[in-house]
């Protein structure tokens, strides 16, 4: 018995000496000294408090292999997952439930146009030795360093890193940054089954009379209204990726007129889907030549974000229509072939295997027209009879978004940067500037189309006589844009630009709240500080919505009252609002709002329909301006001997929001607090396993600001009554010339991927709490913080 129990005990130890050496084998290694391959010099790295890299290096191929190094030990997975998307291959990790969405990559052909791209890369440029050198860095680590504990539990296995990967992550970029895929599919059928009119109350034209980003200097005007109807969709695809989708942003610069220091103060905090980890990789980069402070892509060398002592740029989605859909008409004798206006011409045909974790691979054929890939069958909604076609701008230009994030990232001056802009095609996006120099600048970068006078770009066109073919793609200096404008400031809030080659540009613009809100707070003051600018990010008041509240007041005052509607009205009189966590009235909002959609919409479309429509980026333009009107929509079709009318429908959905409320919380309304209701948590793929769910997922936290305002931390309604915030500021950035070394920063949850590193959530509470930390350049300031060195040799 003794020799059992002694047997067991060695057992147990060495189980838990294994255990020991295992754990550590995952752990990042932020101190000490490696030898690694491709370093001509050695390269020092200090790890700030927040486990920021700054990478001190004697030249820019040394400090990019770090650079890749460094990214790699703390992101490796997320870089594993956003490579594996454009080629389809998600399903090898995570089975048959990401077989749609990898059908659906692999009928784009990013993979295809990203092989094409490396193919004619100029190899001679910085640019490709550059990201060379980055990539010897991620793959140095791969075969190397420490494996990360998410190829354990999926049984991957660790590759090397190739250019190909890098641009198939841009293609997945830009068409993550389109719209017009992700606009429902209902809209399509809502014209169709219920008829324009339905389609007229929605939202989907351009308004000239909302808050423009203007050009200056001035480009020709033209009040012209671009209609926009219909398009396809492809939620379900999307839904399912491990990796978050870009949204929408808010950025603004101030130029020295207008700032108490008289430099200029700089803003940005893009919008994407929240994760664990979350999007940005923050690095700073130092050689005698070159300095950088950036903000990267998984697996991407050039930041998308970034600030020196020199300039400073950022982003925001453009929202322009950079896709069309186009009716192709097969030969009836022959289903490979379809009409062109100079005859029958041959479909072009490949076929792709995807190897499906524990299930059985899928072979898919997929068709391409001279338009693009053919969607049918693979897109959901794209399920008509007749072929759709989907022409892409990412897809119809040469490629050259390594060179332009290169430039971006190398320029020290607003003639440097400018280099950078006609090279960007696609996503589209608005980039933003300022300089030392008190330079500042937006810029609406992306390959945009002329279109015949007859072509609405919303509808699918029709592929097979020519007519609807566009006459040309612009010139990138026709782009809107505006550099040092007289009223000395710049911004962007994915509103809609000013006239583009004489008339309204169409596409996927967000409602003006953020934008009219951020320009009355910029031109009511002319001596903004850094603090102020940090605040103004934080800012969460929706006049917008106020004025809302104050419709329906004013619609529905003269009806009879219960005890507690009558508090209720009272709580709504006396909002401002705000939506603060401790805050009532956006509580008693958000769910007067979710009522009135579903009375309003919900008897025209079933179940599934309605649960889709919510889910689309153009009910935000509708759901408040619709508010103001009568509208066809306002008639239950289930009550054929009764029209309802607006304020029938806004009395009903107000007393249901209240009975709601007050079963959800009781009749105290002081217990109706928005931060009760409103929360974020960061998922990780691994945490859709509830077990590993409180390991892998950061959350959940309370949070303050709500949908379109300008700390955006946006949700979908439902009827639970809960707004489960997905997406919000990536980052918020304030960038302060005056006073460089002290530009201020946070990101959602930390810095690392990695599950067992001490920045793995060491920012989150500060995030959602509203603090920011240091962007530090200061080598002296950098080692005094410093907990951790690391020397490459």
């Amino acid at each position: 018995m003794k020799k059992a129990a002694k047997i067991i005990g060695i057992l147990l130890l060495i189980i838990i000496v294994i255990g020991f050496f295992f754990y550590r084998s995952l752990l990042p290694t932020y101190n000490g000294t490696l030898d690694i391959e491709y370093l001509q010099d050695e390269v020092t790295i200090h790890y700030d408090t927040y486990g920021i890299p700054h990478i001190y290096a004697n030249n820019e191929t040394d400090a990019f292999t770090a650079l890749g190094f460094a990214h790699a030990q703390d992101r490796l997975w997320q870089m594993e997952l956003i490579r594996r998307i454009a080629p389809g291959r998600l399903s090898e990790l995570f089975g048959e439930k990401l077989t749609e969405t990898d059908r659906f990559f692999v009928a784009l052909g990013i993979d295809e146009a990203s092989e094409l791209t490396v193919q004619n890369l100029d190899k001679n440029t910085q640019s490709y030795k550059l990201a060379q050198a980055y990539l010897n860095g991620i793959n140095e680590f791969i075969a190397n360093g420490a494996t990360p504990v998410e190829f354990y539990l999926t049984g991957t296995d660790k590759t090397k890193f190739t250019l190909k990967d890098i641009h198939n992550v841009f293609g997945y970029m830009a068409f993550s940054f389109a719209m017009a895929h992700k606009t429902d599919p209902l809209l399509t059928e809502i014209q169709q089954k219920l008829g324009n009119e339905y389609l007229a109350d929605l939202g989907l034209h351009v308004d000239p009379n909302t808050t423009l980003l203007h050009n200056y200097p001035t480009k020709e005007k033209d009040t012209t209204q671009i209609e926009t109807t219909i398009v396809a969709s492809v939620h379900k695809a999307l839904d399912q990726l491990p990796i978050p989708q870009f949204i929408g942003s808010n950025s603004w610069v101030i130029a020295p007129q207008k700032t108490a220091t008289g430099k200029v103060l700089f803003a940005n905090d893009p919008h994407i889907g929240f994760s664990q980890p979350s999007v940005w990789y923050e690095a700073h980069v130092h050689t005698p030549t070159y300095e950088m402070y950036g903000y990267y892509l998984a697996g991407t060398p050039f930041p998308m974000l970034g600030h020196n002592r020199n300039i400073a740029y950022g982003m925001t989605m453009f929202e322009n229509d950079d896709i069309d859909f186009y009716w192709e008409e097969n030969n009836p004798d022959d289903a490979n072939s379809y009409k062109t206006p100079t005859g029958w011409k041959t479909y072009e045909t490949r076929t792709k295997t995807i190897a499906v974790k524990d299930g059985e691979a899928s072979t898919e054929t997929y068709k391409t027209s001279r338009h693009g890939p053919i969607l049918n069958g693979i897109a959901d909604g794209i399920n008509f009879d007749q072929p759709v076609a989907m022409s892409w701008a990412y897809l119809q230009h040469k490629n050259q978004l390594l060179e332009a994030c290169y430039l971006m990232s190398h320029a020290n001056s607003q003639a440097e940067f400018e280099k950078s802009l006609p090279k960007i095609h696609a996503p589209g996006l608005n980039l933003m500037y300022g300089d030392t120099e008190d330079n500042i600048g937006w810029y609406a970068v992306g390959k945009l189309v002329e279109r015949p006078k007859h072509v609405n770009s919303k509808l699918i066109l029709n592929g097979a006589s020519g007519n609807d073919e566009p006459i040309r793609f612009m010139e990138a200096d026709e782009n809107p844009s505006a550099t040092n404008p007289p009223w000395n400031y710049v911004y962007s809030a994915n509103n809609q630009p000013d006239s583009i080659a004489g008339s309204l540009y169409p596409g996927y613009y967000l409602p003006e709240n953020r934008a009219k809100r951020i320009k009355e707070l910029i031109v009511e003051k002319d001596n903004w500080t850094k603090e102020d600018m940090m605040n103004m990010t934080l800012d969460v008041k929706s006049n917008i919505h106020l004025e809302a509240v104050r419709e329906v007041l004013n619609v529905i005052g003269k009806s009879e009252f219960s005890d507690i509607e009558k508090e209720v009205v009272n709580i709504l009189h006396i909002w401002n609002g705000e939506n603060r966590t401790t805050d009532i009235a956006p509580t008693i909002y958000h769910r007067f709002i979710n009522q009135y959609l579903k009375n309003t919409l919900s008897d025209e479309l079933n179940k599934e329909a309605y649960a889709q429509l919510l889910k689309t980026h153009i009910l935000k333009r509708f759901e408040v301006p619709l508010l103001y009107q009568e509208s066809i929509w306002y008639d239950d079709v289930n009550t054929t001997s009764v029209k309802e009318t607006r304020a029938d429908i806004l009395l009903k959905s107000f007393k249901e929001a209240v009975a709601l409320l007050e079963n959800q919380f009781g009749k105290d309304t002081n217990e109706w607090t928005w931060n009760k209701v409103h929360t974020v948590e960061h998922p990780h793929p691994m945490g859709q396993v509830e077990t590993l769910r409180p390991y892998f997922n950061v959350g959940p936290f309370e949070v303050p600001g709500t949908r379109e305002v300008i700390n955006n931390l946006g949700y979908h309604y439902e009827d639970s009554g809960e707004y489960n915030v997905y997406f919000g500021p990536s980052t918020r950035r304030v960038i302060d010339f005056s006073d460089i070394e002290n530009s201020m920063s946070i990101l959602p949850t930390g810095q690392s991927g990695n599950l067992f590193s001490p920045h793995y959530q060491d920012q989150a509470k500060m995030y959602v709490e509203g603090q920011f930390r240091k962007m530090m350049l200061n080598l002296e300031e950098i080692k005094q913080d410093s907990k951790n060195t690391l020397i490459l040799n």
